[in-house]
């Protein structure tokens, strides 16, 4: 392609070097997964990209070609009359598609051609993936992890929130993956991510970090919801130093009440969520649970459910795990200043683990 320039590389640094990363794909496939900071000028729409895969295959080649080059460059028009509107005379976009074939060549073409630095992502998405893979499940993190660990309703998140607004360095799964990692963690009105995207996001946030200082991570099962934590991270997760936070039962089942109040307020959910219990609960057991919902009574359901399902969970798991612990902090209450107190008493004694 004479005039536009072939990165062979799609890791972090290589990326930021250009003005603007352009996914030319349809919108659907750049909702899937797409390189970070990617912006999405779509050479064909989702319809239109089905449209002519349909006549590639039940009519013939030259006429999928020809329908799909009047489609791009319509839409290419359409886009430099639009979003490339302003750029100035030194602007220098990357182009990729899937594989950096038809699609990145014919939008790279018509920018070369006004005049711009253009480049081209040699192999599209697809280095882009193989780039994720190859950190996430090839090889070992160069990460200090420390893992907050606790029952379910002692405050986790929150006080990881709490930490990195302090500036310690946190990875919140459960923001990247969009749940709250519990049976009844889904966020209403919210999808979570596919789990390309969430290992995308997942990169580009470790990427971002200083690999020096220690990384405060939530200890989660191997799955967030439906996305499953990729094999290296997981695998650091595995050995990495614990700090256990521990409260009463009462005062976890309060804070959860707080914390889950959009599934409490939402009945269906609640009822199937309950239905979907890995220790399946028997008639009689959803029938005592309606009851207490019917009342609003959930500080009863969070101690029901504490006590079959999320208390038994984590002791099984605690009792096979081989991480060392930096201690336990006990919380009589789960408030905002019992938080708080947690929250510097841990960054002490992460700094001290830092220091050894």
């Amino acid at each position: 392609m004479s005039g536009i320039h072939i990165l062979q590389t799609a890791d972090a640094d290589s990326l930021s070097r250009f003005d603007m990363v352009i996914d030319v794909r349809s919108p659907a496939e750049f909702a899937e997964d797409h390189a970070p900071g990617a912006t999405n000028l779509p050479v064909l729409t989702d319809a239109e990209r089905a449209e002519v895969g349909t006549i590639y295959v039940q009519e013939n080649r030259f006429k999928a070609r020809r329908v799909g080059a009047a489609y791009i460059a319509r839409n290419v028009a359409h886009h430099l009359e639009t979003t490339l509107a302003d750029r100035p005379g030194s602007f220098q976009p990357l182009v990729y598609c899937w594989r950096g074939g038809q699609r990145s060549q014919a939008m790279a073409t018509i920018l070369s051609q006004v005049g711009w630095r253009t480049s081209v992502l040699a192999g599209g998405y697809k280095t882009w993936r193989r780039h994720v893979t190859a950190r996430l499940y090839d090889a070992p993190l160069a990460l200090r992890l420390v893992l907050l660990d606790g029952c379910t309703g002692s405050g986790k998140t929150e006080v990881l929130q709490r930490l990195a607004t302090r500036g310690h360095q946190v990875l919140d799964l459960e923001a990247l993956a969009a749940h709250r990692g519990s049976l009844f963690g889904g966020l209403a009105g919210v999808s979570q991510p596919s789990q390309k995207m969430f290992e995308s996001r997942l990169l580009t946030m470790l990427d971002g970090l200083d690999p020096r200082r220690p990384l405060i991570v939530e200890a989660e099962s191997s799955k967030v919801g439906e996305r499953m934590v990729p094999p290296a991270l997981w695998e650091a997760m595995a050995v990495a130093p614990r700090i256990e936070l521990s409260a009463p039962a009462a005062a976890r089942a309060a804070y959860l009440v707080r914390a889950y109040r959009d599934i409490a307020l939402d009945r269906p959910a609640l009822d199937e969520a309950l239905r979907r219990l890995p220790t399946p609960p028997g008639r009689k057991r959803l029938q005592a649970w309606g009851a207490l919902a019917d009342a609003g009574d959930f500080e009863a359901l969070a101690l029901a459910l504490m006590e079959l399902h999320y208390d038994p969970a984590y002791r099984r798991a605690a009792a096979k795990s081989a991480r060392p612990s930096l201690g336990v902090l006990e919380l009589a209450r789960i408030g905002d200043a019992e938080l708080d107190a947690v929250a510097e008493e841990i960054a002490r004694r992460v700094e001290a683990f830092a220091r050894s």
